[in-house]
């Protein structure tokens, strides 16, 4: 069992900056890909980036490549999602999200662990 919760959000100008945090409490964090999804208002919840068990791979949204930066430190059981040059169409709840497994997955059905999310909002 792994428990999130995610910080870091809030409203910020269009081309600032944000660093989300998820941190996890449960066993073996290291053994968990995790995944960032955002929900805009009136959309579906879409894939953001994502991270292997132990960092070695990510994977990118194409709306997000370039811009964000997904990294973990599984010594404080903690993923990080560093947004840069955020644009108002990044404005969303903003969720980690945990699979047991060591490759990445852009496919939320697979992720069987959710934070309660964090707001993040980009004015123009």
């Amino acid at each position: 069992q792994v428990q999130l919760v995610e910080s870091g959000g809030g409203l910020v100008q269009a081309g600032g900056s944000l660093r989300l945090s998820c941190a996890a409490s449960g066993r073996a964090f290291s053994s968990y890909t995790v995944g960032w999804f955002r929900q805009a208002p009136g959309k579906e919840r879409e894939f953001a980036a994502a991270i292997s068990w132990v960092g070695k791979s990510t994977d990118y949204a194409d709306s997000v490549k370039g811009r964000f930066t997904i990294s973990r430190d599984n010594a404080k059981n903690t993923v990080f999602l560093q947004m840069d040059s955020l644009k108002p169409e990044d404005t969303a709840v903003y969720y980690c999200a945990a699979v047991f497994r060591g490759g990445v997955s852009t496919t939320q059905r697979e992720y069987a662990y959710w934070g309660q999310g964090t707001q993040v909002t980009v004015s123009s």
